[in-house]
């Protein structure tokens, strides 16, 4: 649903017209085709809130089963070996790591959908924000990756809601949240790359990639427990919980005076979940700079929010080796992962923060409160 997806769907479907191929298209990636959600003057949603409430009642056809037969031709096009194409040489020693946490194909995600509904959905509302809990249903990598619509995530949900589960509602909403993001890239595709709101093209967020900081950062080095946990199992399992991706989104753009387009980089990197407008849109909302954004000068607390969010530190305890005698599988799988050059070891002191939860927050508002936003 990216502008130039829905270029080449149309270009492809006119040259199979040409050859006298009839070609039909079915909306599977979103809930609502994003020309069809309008508010009540005509215009497009920049709240999300608004749009849930236009959208929440909306009828939402059920899936087309799957196909009984599938004609194949007499002979099928050359085609190269795929493992030739070597696709993830790049993630060098860290992929067969991050493959262990993986759960790929449509079966797959189908069970995990009911293990999330007959476990987790009940305490959802509550649970979704600990990151030491196995409270989401991690069905982000599925969706990016069409292993499962989004209109069967709802008519669960929906099935749920109406049985009195109280965690249905807030995953419903989740779900359009995510339409949210589709919607806003349909309408305004320039959040993908530019600043939504054009008063921030001239705050001085640095865009040095080979920054000290910007390092110790993607690294899991920063010294603040919160944004090394979460940035350490974003290297190991190629996701994040979301709490935690708001942190260090925000203490990247805000604490470190980062742009949200090197952080933006970096996810699409290594998040196996990665989704052009959500990953677009959750930059720009942390940064202060998109649509429905945090006001600009509220600065989450990294160290406040870890106390808060991890209270018995497993979290903590699960991504981070040093300092423990006996680190989990998970903390030292870090250090199989990531790069040699990278010259990192458990048995490395813990760094001292880079910058302070309270300098960086003190740093933030002295550049917003010298200019108007």
């Amino acid at each position: 649903m990216i502008p130039t997806s829905q270029e080449r769907d149309a270009a492809v479907k006119a040259a199979l017209l040409e050859l006298g191929v009839e070609a039909q298209s079915f909306k599977g990636h979103l809930l609502f085709e994003p020309w069809t959600v309008q508010t009540k003057v005509g215009g497009f949603f920049k709240v999300y809130t608004p749009m849930w409430n236009s959208v929440r009642g909306r009828d939402v056809p059920a899936p087309l089963p799957e196909p009984a037969i599938v004609t194949a031709p007499e002979a099928f096009p050359a085609s190269d070996n795929l493992a030739d194409w070597r696709l993830g040489r790049q993630m060098q020693r860290g992929g067969a790591i991050v493959a262990g946490y993986a759960r790929v194909g449509a079966a797959k995600a189908m069970a995990r959908l009911e293990e999330f509904t007959n476990g987790g959905l009940r305490d959802y509302r509550a649970n979704r924000d600990i990151p030491g809990e196995d409270g989401t249903s991690k069905l982000a990598e599925n969706l990016a990756l069409g292993e499962i619509t989004p209109a069967q995530c709802w008519h669960v949900g929906q099935a749920e809601l109406e049985r009195g589960n109280p965690g249905a509602e807030t995953f419903l909403k989740e779900l359009v949240w995510r339409e949210f993001a589709y919607h806003l890239l349909h309408h305004t595709p320039q959040i993908l790359n530019q600043n939504w709101k054009p008063a921030w093209d001239a705050f001085p967020w640095s865009e040095d990639s080979n920054s000290r900081n910007f390092t110790a950062w993607k690294m899991g080095q920063t010294g603040l427990e919160f944004i090394d946990a979460a940035m350490r199992e974003l290297y190991v399992t190629g996701t994040m919980h979301n709490r935690g991706r708001m942190i260090v989104a925000s203490y990247l753009t805000k604490h470190l005076m980062t742009h949200w387009r090197l952080g933006q980089a970096w996810f699409e990197d290594c998040l196996i979940d990665w989704d052009p407008a959500s990953n677009a849109m959750g930059w720009q909302w942390a940064a202060g700079s998109g649509p429905d954004a945090a006001p600009y000068f509220r600065v989450f607390n990294p160290e406040s929010q870890i106390e808060k969010f991890d209270a018995d530190r497993r979290y903590r305890r699960t991504w981070i080796a040093e300092g423990q005698q006996a680190p989990p599988d998970t903390a030292l799988q870090f250090y199989a992962a990531s790069p040699v050059s990278w010259n990192l070891s458990p048995k490395t002191p813990y760094p001292q923060p880079i910058v302070t939860a309270k300098e960086g927050r003190e740093i933030a508002l002295s550049y917003y409160q010298s200019r108007a936003f």
